[in-house]
C-alpha cells in the first residue's frame, strides 16, 4: 500500500509540475522570457525526468 500511496503522490506533483510548467510557457508568450526563467525552467525539466526515471 505505501508504494501505492507513493505512486499517487509522484503523480499528483508531476501533474503539478505540468501545470506550472504550462503557466510558465503562457506567461514567456505574453511577457517574453528572462534568462533567469529559462534556467528555472530547464531545472524543472530535469527535476521531472529524475521522478519519472524513479517511477518507472
Amino acid at each position: 500500500m505505501a508504494k501505492s500511496k507513493q505512486q499517487q503522490e509522484a503523480h499528483g506533483i508531476g501533474q503539478i509540475e505540468h501545470q506550472l510548467n504550462n503557466q510558465m510557457e503562457t506567461a514567456a508568450e505574453i511577457q517574453g522570457q528572462s534568462k533567469l526563467d529559462q534556467e528555472i525552467k530547464k531545472a524543472a525539466h530535469s527535476h521531472i525526468d529524475q521522478l519519472n526515471e524513479l517511477s518507472e
